[in-house]
């Protein structure tokens, strides 16, 4: 029998969460690469972008397909945008070394090219942190030979009905161990699994985040994270808390049935503020 996950506390993340250095710049808080959104799907990138540059990176790069151009640079100016080969699709890897962290797959889709350009992608990355999200784990489904070759401790992070296209019956557990990955299992709760066999569950969050464009919103946070020089487990500890501790705060002043993912990642400064000032006792947010 597995354990039950240790839940989450307010005093552990904020022991987590590392202060801002004064004299910092940019530079200081790293670059994020975000491969996301076809053609169509740009919003996936805009939200993922975002949320990323909310929490706390100096600097992101969006690398998407060329027809994605113009609304990016209107809806993220702060960010970088990066053209790919094709017009509509992700289809050309990125040299990763100048990136101190790499989110892929909010709303890349699953074209062929594409899957030809990730599976690329994942043999260039090294051991660069990474994070992996929504179509780069369909991918993964359809190419499961490829789980294999994913760098240690990547970060995973599928809802029930992706999870199961990846593993099949296999334990969280299990499949954390196996691959030596970090499994953060999206719901309510949240569950994460380490590969040494630990298992923290997230006891905040509310149905208001089940919204479109919310997991895009946790990839950017995670990959600002990495990018920032959190270990891999201190970003997904934090990342998980952050973006349900912010999903919270919307659903209490919206409510639950209104929330959307653009309400998420415009409570992050609150969510950063709840965990910088827990006391010893963690009080409820």
């Amino acid at each position: 029998m597995q354990p039950s996950p240790t839940p989450l506390s307010l005093y552990l993340l904020r022991t987590l969460l590392k202060p801002r250095p004064a004299d910092g710049h940019k530079g200081t808080f790293g670059h994020a690469l975000l491969i996301a959104g076809k053609y169509g799907m740009a919003g996936a990138s805009i939200l993922a972008a975002r949320a990323c540059l909310r929490s706390g990176v100096g600097k992101v790069t969006i690398h998407c397909p060329r027809r994605n151009n113009d609304i990016l640079q209107v809806a993220v100016p702060e960010a970088i945008v990066q053209h790919d080969a094709d017009d509509d699709h992700f289809t050309a890897p990125v040299v990763p070394d100048t990136y101190d962290a790499v989110a892929i797959g909010p709303g890349i889709g699953t074209h062929a090219a594409t899957q030809h350009a990730f599976i690329k992608q994942l043999a260039m990355l090294g051991t660069k942190p990474l994070v992996l999200d929504a179509d780069a784990l369909n991918i993964l489904s359809f190419n499961k030979e490829q789980l294999k070759a994913l760098p240690s401790l990547t970060i995973l992070t599928p809802h029930l009905a992706e999870y199961r296209r990846m593993a099949n019956e296999e334990s969280p557990a299990d499949f954390s161990r196996r691959l030596g990955i970090i499994l953060l299992l999206k719901g309510h709760p949240t569950r994460i699994y380490f590969p040494d066999g630990r298992a923290y569950s997230c006891p905040w969050g509310n149905s208001g985040m089940a919204t479109a464009g919310s997991g895009d919103v946790l990839t950017g946070i995670l990959c600002a994270l990495l990018a920032q020089k959190y270990t891999q487990e201190e970003a997904v500890l934090l990342g998980a808390a952050l973006h349900s501790i912010a999903g919270d705060k919307a659903s209490q002043s919206l409510g639950e049935h209104s929330v959307i993912a653009s309400d998420i990642i415009s409570n992050l400064p609150l969510a950063f503020r709840t965990i910088a000032t827990a006391g010893d006792f963690s009080p409820e947010v």
